[in-house]
Formats: C-alpha cells, sequence, structure tokens
C-alpha cells in the first residue's frame, strides 16, 4: 500500500494528513484509507473537481483562478492551505492539473499538474509535466508524489 509508510509516521509523531484533490478525484484519500488505522492520522478531505467548489470549501480565491487559472502553483498553494484549515490538519496536499486527454493551455498542456503542501504553516507547490502519459498513468503518479511528499512532510515535522 502506498501511504503505508507515511501513515506510520504521521501515527508515530501525532500528526495528521487531509487533500483536496481535483484531477485525482479522491485516489489519494482511497489510497490512504487502504491503510489500516488510517482513521488516526486522516480526518477526510475533499474533492474539489469544480472552481465553484475549490473556492466554497477550500477557500481558493477567485480571483487566483480568474489570474493563473485553477491549474497553477496559485491555486494549488491554496488549496493545501485551505483543505488544512477545514480538516484541521497538520499536513495538506493538493491536486490540480489536466490529466488528459484533452484539456490544458499552451502553457500547461495536458498531462500538467500542480501539488501543493502545506506543512504547519509552510506552503509550497511543484509542477509537474509528464508528456505522452495517459489519465490513468498521470493520476497514479500524482498518488505516488503524494504519498513521497507526505513522507518528507511528516518527517521534517
Amino acid at each position: 500500500m502506498i501511504f503505508e509508510k507515511a501513515v506510520g509516521l504521521l501515527k508515530a509523531k501525532g500528526l495528521t494528513v487531509t487533500f483536496a484533490e481535483s484531477c485525482t478525484g479522491g485516489l489519494l484519500a482511497k489510497s490512504v484509507t487502504d491503510v489500516a488505522g488510517a482513521s488516526a492520522v486522516f480526518p477526510g478531505s475533499a474533492v474539489t473537481y469544480s472552481n465553484r467548489i475549490k473556492e466554497s470549501v477550500v477557500g481558493v480565491d477567485p480571483e487566483t483562478i480568474k489570474k493563473y487559472t485553477e491549474v497553477s502553483h496559485a491555486a494549488a498553494r491554496e488549496m493545501a492551505a485551505g483543505a488544512a484549515a477545514v480538516f484541521g490538519a497538520d499536513i495538506a496536499v493538493s491536486v490540480t492539473g489536466y490529466a488528459g486527454p484533452g484539456g490544458g493551455t499552451e502553457n500547461d498542456p495536458a498531462g500538467t499538474v500542480y501539488v501543493g503542501v502545506y506543512a504547519r504553516g509552510r506552503v509550497d507547490s511543484y509542477r509537474f509535466y509528464f508528456a505522452d502519459a495517459d489519465r490513468a498513468a498521470v493520476r497514479e503518479l500524482c498518488l505516488s508524489f503524494a504519498a513521497y511528499i507526505t513522507e518528507v512532510e511528516a518527517s521534517r515535522l
């Protein structure tokens, strides 16, 4: 199970994790709850597929979407920070992107994903471009990175 190590680290340190997912559609939440005992570290999460939900549930500023789009560093950061606030989590990971095969822009074509990370007040984001990856592969790659970054942040805190 991909989140097994992360859940173990979170438990050992008394930390919690949450997610704000768009293009992964709940895959991160499903994967963390595949681990027995995840309820000790996972209060819940949000699938924020539409911009309306990104704004109303995790507090992404509509101006952020207007200026940078919902697939951007700024949106990913706001999604992560907002999810942490809503769920009272120590760590939050957000994923927003164009999983394909359609969608995208000239600067962010299909296969582009932004991952936001919140860890006790510190917010960061990462951009990935998975050229030639199909929709399922993009989502699985996001899942792998989310599990990895959760482990990294749990280790740091």
